[in-house]
């Protein structure tokens, strides 16, 4: 009776627990009813995203590279990252702070100079003296019953100036105090994509900047001219919080920019920048340029645009190949030639009075540049005016077929295609970019009674250098004119998405004939003109001087002299032009355009072509038998041994020798060793020297590359384990 009342004492507990958990499931089930169909539930969720989801972030796009013809980085992104300190972070403690403030300041210090230890521990602990203001002060308005939500103060720091790499940030975050997750540490890495040009400012101007916000795209040059392939398409993220840590989530990913090909060749475009500066500081000329083409193809292979800055230095600057609007002077005359003969007013025999070089016309004088020296030169061809570049032969030339229809003139300057608006791989505005030559009865371009002699030999006409150097190219290309282009291939994840070939401005330039004559004329200017000083003595070249007076304000001041022509003559590979604005001392643009022109040239011409095997002689003076360097002799003897040379071992046994080679035989010399004194590593290669010095007990420093040439600690004397020693090698 006993027990089966215990019995039933235990089922009344065991039911009345089992009616307590249904009634707390009905509760739960009631309260998650309320939860999900309710405003109530409505609210509360939309509060939990709030806490837990942050959405709609953009993912920024890798914007695309640039690279060289050869696959050569010119511009490519790079993520940099800008460091905060978030002194509200949840784990942040103030007497951890403290204790690891001096070591992370310190580690900063040492790291980034450009602030003292004291500086970066100030900034560090105002941080969190304002944390603590902020404190107080929501603390003071929920006591006075203020409870409206505070927006906090200067919740993060920027400790660090300058972005950094992320092998830096890797770094930074093993450092004292920084070593803790970031919501202890407070530590605070914004990423951003910046844009990096492995070759520093080499065609700085043709591959253009972008703006340090790199949402804003690119600021110019091919930058800015293909910023909508370049860009790519951002993406979308939320960030979501899970067990306490914030995680990103991507809904849509984002999309790379397109990548560009250029035609640019490193090696060129660095010679043509030496050339050139070298060149503008002798003349300390205002600015200058240089463009080089591949004549067949239409590349541009180097491009140089040099401004004076006001510390007197050089740096790219404005596109000068492309907006420089000037008048082009004597380069101009085989515009007029080609003309001229085309049209059958003149051949190149036809010979014209010139006299002391002063020639008048509406009462304007029409100057050649020897008319100061008095001499009387009589009679000048038309091929022996444009060698010397007589400026009277070539406006009595035009004179004599086009005065009484000054139109038929332009017209043939148009059959050529020089007066075609072209656009170009580098952004302009306005009329930069095109050339602005003039035409009779147009209101827009005044047209004087002397316009037609003038325009014959360069001026009241604006040609950028893009333009002749394009016509040029088309003489050396059998009359077939090409537009210069930079832009060769685009990819679009590694593989093509489109090729660039060269648009044709003007298949058939003037008669085969005229062409022939034109480049006859342009040899002898090398040959026995103004532009001897020009000819190499490795190859032909065909070119032709300018030096033209710059119009400002109404008047003339400075001259901008240049030089444009192709080589090797024969057989055109590139055709290069010239030109500096404002040199000091005697203008000419042979001596001055012309030698940047050579030097450009030559250096391209020995680095491209290839030497056919039987034009290479044997050097008389070439050293037959390798130099070996000093160090470990079973390597040095097992060397030896393959190439079958005769060797004779050290005189005593060790391990380490010195080499030379004499009487026909490789000799070694043991190298003593001590183990109290600096190891002689003289002669030796960074393997055998690192090895010994480091077995010695010294902290090795090198630099350079080939065989040790000098050691900063001298040998023999007193070794002291743990030093450093600095090795140089050549």
């Amino acid at each position: 009776m006993k027990k089966q009342n215990n019995k039933r004492a235990i089922l009344g507990r065991y039911g009345f627990i089992v009616a307590l958990l249904m009634l707390f499931a009905v509760m739960v089930v009631f309260s998650a009813g309320k939860i999900v169909f309710t405003a109530e539930g409505k609210k509360w969720r939309e509060i939990g995203k709030k806490e837990t989801v942050i959405r709609d972030r953009v993912i920024l796009p890798k914007r695309g590279n640039i690279y060289t013809y050869d696959g050569k980085l010119l511009a490519t992104t790079e993520p940099l990252y800008s460091i905060y300190m978030d002194f509200w972070a949840n784990g942040m403690q103030k007497d951890t702070l403290v204790k690891y403030v001096d070591e992370l300041s310190g580690a900063l210090a040492k790291k980034f100079p450009d602030k003292t230890a004291s500086r970066y521990k100030n900034m560090i602990m105002n941080g969190w003296e304002m944390r603590e203001k902020e404190e107080n002060r929501i603390r003071e308005n929920k006591e006075k019953g203020i409870d409206k939500k505070v927006q906090i103060r200067s919740r993060h720091v920027k400790i660090l100036h300058n972005d950094i790499s992320y092998l830096d940030l890797k770094e930074i975050r093993t450092f004292p105090f920084w070593n803790q997750r970031s919501n202890r540490s407070g530590l605070v890495a914004e990423e951003r994509n910046a844009r990096k040009k492995p070759f520093g400012n080499l065609a700085g101007r043709t591959v253009g900047n972008v703006y340090r916000d790199l949402d804003r795209g690119g600021s110019s040059g091919l930058e800015l001219k293909y910023d909508s392939l370049l860009r790519g398409v951002p993406g979308v993220k939320f960030r979501q919080k899970i067990q306490g840590r914030w995680m990103d989530v991507v809904e849509k990913p984002a999309e790379e920019g397109w990548d560009i090909v250029t035609s640019i060749d490193a090696v060129i475009q660095d010679i043509s920048e030496r050339s050139l500066r070298e060149k503008l500081i002798e003349t300390e000329a205002e600015s200058g340029t240089a463009i080089i083409m591949e004549v067949k193809s239409g590349e541009i292979k180097g491009i140089v645009n040099l401004d004076r800055l006001s510390n007197g230095d050089y740096a790219e600057g404005n596109p000068n190949a492309f907006s420089y609007m000037n008048e082009p002077g004597s380069t101009f005359k085989a515009v007029t030639a080609m003309v001229a003969l085309d049209d059958g007013v003149v051949a190149p025999t036809d010979s014209f009075y010139v006299g002391t070089g002063l020639f008048q016309y509406n009462g304007r004088l029409v100057r050649d540049h020897y008319w100061r020296r008095g001499q009387n030169r009589g009679h000048l061809t038309l091929a022996e005016g444009m060698a010397i570049s007589s400026n009277i032969v070539m406006s009595k030339i035009v004179l004599k077929g086009y005065e009484n229809n000054p139109a038929r003139f332009v017209e043939g300057i148009d059959r050529i295609g020089l007066r075609k608006r072209l656009t170009w791989d580098v952004p302009l505005g306005g009329i930069e970019g095109t050339s602005s030559i003039r035409f009779p009865n147009d209101k827009s371009n005044y047209w004087s009674k002397t316009t037609l002699p003038w325009m014959s030999f360069g001026y009241e006409t604006k040609v950028p250098p893009i333009y002749m150097l394009m016509f040029y190219n088309g003489i050396a290309n059998g009359g077939r004119m090409i537009k210069p282009f930079i832009a060769r291939q685009f990819l679009y994840k590694g593989k093509v998405a489109e090729n660039i070939e060269a648009e044709v401005v003007n298949h058939k330039m003037c008669k085969k004939r005229t062409l022939e004559q034109v480049h006859r004329m342009l040899l002898d200017v090398i040959e026995d003109g103004t532009g001897k000083v020009v000819a190499s003595d490795y190859f032909s070249i065909a070119g032709k001087t300018g030096t033209a007076q710059i119009a400002s304000g109404g008047s003339y001041g400075g001259y901008f002299v240049s030089f444009c022509g192709y080589f090797p003559a024969e057989a055109p590979m590139y055709t290069i032009y010239v030109g500096l604005r404002k040199p000091k001392g005697d203008p000419s643009g042979g001596g001055m355009a012309g030698m940047v022109f050579k030097n450009i040239a030559e250096q391209t011409y020995l680095r491209k072509v290839r030497l056919n095997v039987e034009d290479c002689r044997i050097d008389s003076a070439l050293h037959k038998h390798p130099t070996l360097k000093n160090g470990n002799w079973d390597r040095g003897k097992s060397l030896l041994n393959a190439l079958n040379f005769p060797a004779k071992g050290p005189a005593e046994a060790s391990d380490w020798v010195k080499m030379k080679y004499e009487n026909t035989a490789y000799h070694s010399e043991a190298v003593a060793l001590n183990s109290a004194l600096v190891p002689d590593v003289h002669g030796m290669g960074a393997r055998d020297a690192v090895y010994l010095l480091e077995k010695s007990g010294l902290k090795v420093n090198l630099t350079g590359a080939g065989k040790v040439v000098s050691q900063s600690l001298s040998p023999g004397q007193k070794l002291v384990k743990g030093s450093t020693i600095a090795i140089t090698m050549k």
